[in-house]
């Protein structure tokens, strides 16, 4: 499976046998194919070249493993922008591969599908997808969500969108942080999220503040899959961080260079998505919507 986002390309490659996924290879770019799109509502000829890139080098590596089949997600970034269908046409022309643009709904239904795949099914769970673009939050109980909302609220989009400065001020962290919470309360109004059980956040700003939290170098999923992110220690690390000139935060252990400049924008989000939840901690998993895909794939392989 490949995942096209708004600031990263990934690739899972993984056998999938009765709804559980054994994870052959996993890798992951960042191509910021994102880069300019809240403000242009076009995609950048460099950051479709860089997907691309990246694309053709997973495309290899598919071969050489032996993949039964591919399928290929597109998520914020193209479903927002003018071009998203030429960016569809070009993976289609250079690859024979077709592209499934994914809207909100679906998005939120693939990224729980995989979070809860090996889950208790009796538990209430509420699932946080921070991701370039957008934000998925997804209530649910057992195999089907019960509630769902997407965020027009990303690393990527917020980054480009509020903290022009280097380090960031106090009054643009201020303001993400208010229009955060602006986008959460209009769409959490009306909906009790306070009997939840467990809150379990996937994607790069979790996995990686876990990473930076336990010094990881190299990463190790092993150990981020399952780790108890409190918020006081999330708020730690936002001060941290949010003082760090960007050349200064990629040099910090645990974290990827790449997601340096955006990780700042993504720590607020969660911080604001925990105080809305009323979350006092938050469990990280790799098991997002690249589990989620996988599983799909090999329902629909043929018997």
């Amino acid at each position: 499976m490949i995942d096209t986002g708004t600031n990263s390309t990934r690739l899972m490659v993984a056998d999938v046998s009765d709804g559980k996924v054994s994870v052959v290879e996993r890798r992951s770019t960042i191509t910021r194919l994102g880069r300019g799109v809240d403000h242009s509502r076009q995609l950048s000829s460099d950051g479709i070249e860089a997907v691309c890139e990246a694309v053709a080098g997973y495309l290899r590596l598919l071969g050489d493993l032996g993949a039964e089949t591919t399928l290929v997600i597109a998520t914020s970034a193209v479903r927002d922008a003018a071009n998203g269908g030429a960016f569809v046409a070009e993976l289609r022309e250079r690859f024979d591969l077709d592209v499934q643009i994914l809207d909100g709904d679906e998005e939120a239904r693939l990224t729980y599908l995989g979070c809860t795949s090996e889950r208790n099914s009796d538990e209430k769970l509420v699932v946080i997808d921070i991701g370039g673009g957008s934000t998925e939050l997804v209530a649910g109980k057992g195999p089907d969500p019960l509630f769902h909302t997407s965020l027009q609220a990303g690393v990527v989009r917020h980054t480009e969108r509020m903290l022009a400065s280097d380090p960031p001020t106090a009054a643009e962290l201020e303001a993400l942080a208010n229009d955060i919470h602006r986008l959460l309360t209009n769409a959490l109004e009306g909906q009790d999220l306070s009997d939840i059980d467990a809150a379990v956040a996937v994607a790069g700003t979790s996995t990686s503040l876990a990473a930076i939290d336990l010094e990881l170098d190299p990463y190790d999923p092993l150990a981020v899959e399952g780790y108890v992110l409190p918020i006081k220690v999330a708020q730690h690390w936002l001060s941290q961080l949010a003082s760090m000139e960007l050349e200064r935060r990629k040099q910090v252990v645990g974290l990827h260079p790449d997601r340096a400049r955006a990780i700042v924008a993504g720590v607020v989000i969660m911080i604001e998505v925990m105080r809305a939840l009323s979350l006092d901690e938050i469990e990280v998993s790799e098991h997002d919507i690249l589990y989620g895909g996988a599983i799909r794939a090999a329902d629909e392989l043929p018997v």
